[in-house]
């Protein structure tokens, strides 16, 4: 870096003290404001001025900058992972320090992490979950290529955006694997990983290899498709155990409707011998491919394509020609059966001119079907509460979700099933329902603070649809410190109310608010 990207400029509001650095300019990168925080690091979203691009900045956190030996293998393994240049993979842009704020400047993504997508969705279905695996399978593929592993393959680390792309974050902290190089077990515990989906090898402190990465990431697909981690315990220790020793539950029994290739895949991903498991993301990406052949013909038109950045499918050609005439034998018949139904529609035609009088006079008497169509039937039970929830999500309608709160109401699906349930109602109109979910909401997530914002998002935006605009403001303040829990959908909500409660009450709306909208969405005046 040049002597002026060393320069800190730092604005007169900036609150040291409380370790936000919202303001602060780190060389070329101005911070705007912080997006999220953890052990070691810091997210900033910022501004590129030179490029006028909007970036993402982790900031590593001071006290981790007194470690020369960590400051090393930080710079060393994040301008290795900067040269994974791949569609799947978070670009990292710059890796620098200004005084002793290390940073690395990367790609801003801009949608949800899996574990975000998953607490406000149903487990996805077989094209919506190939695709997402497929694409963490190439980026993963793409690292192993370059000898890099990411050592912490978790659900929060996976990108969704809403076009469908998916996008491995965090490789600024992987490590490259060198031959002959001990592993480092002590360091600010990086390498260690997250205990739910640490590989065996990982809670023994053995030397890792791209397998490691291969077992986490089947961690996360086990979650994503059965709706919860394979072991979960009160202790990091005893899921560390189960790691080692115990077999997760067949993944075929949670999910019967999955092709049975598909959840022995991810239970070959799970195995607790390196040996024993796939030998390669490479190898995964190849039986997902074989999958999506299988199965082409569900897969909707608006998910990614297959077109992969460097990575090969190590599929045979003639095994894709096989599958690529088993199709067209298959479509035969139904082109048959179109010409045959075009046929027949001609000769409705004609007679419908007779009878058509006698229709219209019938069907005006009785309601429309889609009007009556909340009026049909319960839906069945489902055999697992994932599938009532799946069964729901496609239909959609207000019956579907109370099915799912009906027949598995000490699941965790029900809660999120009652969430839609609060959505649906709102858009209705009907206040009173849609407020006993949203009250429900706020008071039993005292240890739930996403479900508890929920609750209060609710309460306040129909407090101001009611025309109490006081007492929604006094709601917005009891929102304010769970505000970053808030999903897209219920934010904007919020904005919504905090809009219409300032232009009927003006300054007397929510104080704290107005401070911390201020100072989000505030203009920078130095710049014009």
């Amino acid at each position: 870096m040049d002597e002026s990207s060393r320069k800190s400029e730092e604005t007169p509001a900036t609150s040291s003290a409380s370790g936000d650095l919202s303001g602060r300019q780190l060389g070329d990168f101005r911070l705007l404001r912080r997006l999220g925080h953890g052990a070691m690091a810091e997210v900033y979203l910022a501004e590129q001025a030179s490029l006028k691009r909007t970036v993402a900045v982790k900031v590593l956190r001071p006290e981790l900058a007194d470690d020369p030996m960590y400051l090393k293998r930080f710079q060393r393994e994040a301008q290795a992972a900067a040269s994974l240049v791949h569609a799947n993979i978070v670009q990292i842009y710059e890796v620098g320090h200004v005084d002793r704020l290390h940073f690395i400047a990367q790609e801003y993504v801009e949608g949800h992490n899996l574990k975000q997508w998953l607490a406000r969705r149903a487990p996805p279905d077989l094209p919506h979950a190939i695709s997402i695996m497929r694409q963490v399978a190439a980026a993963l593929a793409k690292a192993a290529e370059h000898g890099v592993v990411h050592r912490d393959i978790k659900p929060e680390n996976i990108m969704l955006t809403r076009s469908g792309e998916v996008k491995v974050a965090d490789f600024g902290l992987a490590r490259v694997v060198r031959a002959g190089e001990a592993p480092e077990l002590t360091q600010a515990g990086i390498t260690l990983g997250t205990p739910l989906y640490m590989s065996p090898e990982q809670v023994e402190g053995r030397a890792l290899d791209p397998r490691s990465d291969v077992y986490s990431f089947g961690v996360t697909c086990y979650q994503m498709l059965a709706g919860s981690p394979p072991f979960l315990s009160e202790t990091a220790l005893g899921v560390a155990v189960q790691h080692l020793k115990t077999k997760p539950e067949p993944l075929e029994s949670l999910r019967p409707d999955l092709p049975p290739a598909l959840c022995r895949l991810v239970h070959q991903m799970l195995a607790k011998d390196p040996d024993r498991r796939c030998r390669s993301a490479q190898e995964v990406l190849a039986q997902l491919y074989r999958l999506h052949l299988d199965h082409a013909d569900t897969w909707p038109e608006d998910l990614p394509s297959w077109e992969m950045v460097g990575v090969e499918t190590a599929v045979d050609q003639r095994f894709e020609a096989t599958h690529r005439l088993s199709a067209i034998m298959h479509s035969e018949p139904s082109r048959v059966s179109a010409q045959r139904k075009r046929l027949m529609f001609a000769v409705g035609i004609l007679a419908a001119f007779g009878v058509g009088g006698v229709l219209a006079w019938s069907t005006m008497r009785e309601p429309s079907l889609l009007a009556n169509a909340e009026a049909a039937p319960a839906l069945p039970k489902r055999s697992t509460a994932v599938q009532q929830y799946l069964l729901a999500s496609r239909i959609g309608t207000a019956e579907a979700w109370q099915s799912v709160i009906d027949y598995y109401p000490e699941k965790h699906v029900a809660q999120r099933a009652e969430q839609q349930l609060a959505r649906i109602y709102l858009q209705r109109g009907e206040y009173d329902r849609a407020l006993a979910i949203f009250d429900k909401c706020a008071a039993s997530g005292a240890s739930d603070p996403a479900l508890r914002a929920f609750g209060l998002a609710g309460h306040c935006g129909i407090l101001t649809l009611q025309g109490n605009y006081r007492r929604s403001a006094e709601v917005l303040d009891e929102l304010l410190p769970l505000r970053t829990h808030l999903d897209p959908e219920m934010g904007q909500l919020v904005n919504r109310a905090i809009q219409k409660n300032r232009s009927q009450l003006g300054v007397q709306s929510g104080r704290q608010w107005d401070e911390w909208l201020a100072e989000q969405f505030r203009e920078d005046d130095a710049d014009e």
